[in-house]
């Protein structure tokens, strides 16, 4: 049971909710995600199983894609429905959003910028969660983070409300792009839906409802390999020798390739098992292993 199995999260749970569930439907202890998601979010969570679990800092690191659905008219101390509306809704909410420009926001926001994250999210200060403060009435000082809106499209806009879809780098907060947004048009803004569709190559179309797994005869056969679920990166073929010397840490060296210095690199025995992940140094011309999974 190592590898990593799709699971479209239901809205009203947490992804810890989701692990508990796992730990139970797989009858082991060894499982973790790859990027939370919000209660009231549904939607794509990679959940990586046994040895997978070592992969999570190259599958945390994919880009993500969502749809998400936006009021405008004013903002909310969560930055969706399920939080406190901040001041009056705006009575020109609806005319601003007839007639901004789609164009215009999207150039705006394409790209790579920082962001500020909400108080009302996962991350942490000082060892604590933002959202444990948030609820207690703490504001803390944030520092702005590094993140790059690959695509943006709004569409369906009608009243006071309006769809997005959103391909990004990680650790992107939605909620604070749909409140950038409306601030953009003039307007308070708030999520009403968010759904992650894709992960990098893993798409919400091949994953399974918790429901669905636990009804399954053989709920592992869900289980996508380690190799498949790491098949953006590109791969070396390792001989039995040098299988055997991966495992034990040392670096093999590579000829007339392409890869890139410091490229995130797979190692695989000749049966195409992921045997460990390296990391390339072009100087030495070898890839060394940086985790390994024997």
């Amino acid at each position: 049971m190592n590898g990593a199995i799709l699971i479209d999260k239901p809205e009203g749970i947490t992804s810890h909710d989701v692990v508990a569930k796992l730990r139970r439907i797989l009858h082991t202890k060894k499982i973790g995600h790859t990027g939370t998601l919000d209660p009231f979010a549904t939607g794509l969570l990679v959940m990586l199983v046994g040895k997978a679990t070592r992969l999570a800092q190259f599958v945390a690191a994919d880009e993500k894609e969502y749809d998400a659905k936006i009021r405008f008219g004013f903002e909310t101390d969560t930055g969706d429905r399920t939080g406190t509306p901040k001041g009056g809704p705006d009575p020109m909410a609806a005319a601003k959003l007839s007639t901004f420009d789609r164009e215009s926001v999207r150039e705006k926001f394409l790209g790579a910028q920082m962001q500020l994250p909400p108080m009302y999210s996962a991350k942490k200060v000082d060892g604590k969660k933002l959202y444990e403060l948030a609820r207690k009435g703490i504001e803390v000082t944030r520092e702005p983070v590094p993140i790059i809106i690959h695509d943006l499209e709004i569409f369906d806009a009608a009243d006071t409300a309006a769809k997005m879809r959103v391909r990004c780098s990680a650790g992107t907060f939605i909620r604070t792009l749909a409140e950038d947004i409306g601030k953009f048009i003039g307007t308070g803004a708030h999520l009403t839906e968010l759904r992650r569709t894709k992960a990098g190559e893993s798409d919400v179309k091949d994953a399974i409802t918790l429901d669905k797994l636990e009804k399954l005869p053989d709920p592992q056969s869900r289980i996508i390999p380690m190799n498949d679920l790491l098949r953006r990166m590109p791969a070396i073929k390792l001989s039995g020798e040098r299988v055997a010397k991966t495992l034990s840490g040392l670096s093999t060296r590579v000829f007339e390739t392409d890869l890139k210095n410091g490229e995130a690199v797979r190692m695989t025995d000749e049966d195409d098992s992921l045997i460990a992940v390296g990391i390339f140094n072009a100087d030495a011309n070898e890839v060394r292993p940086k985790v390994v999974l024997g």
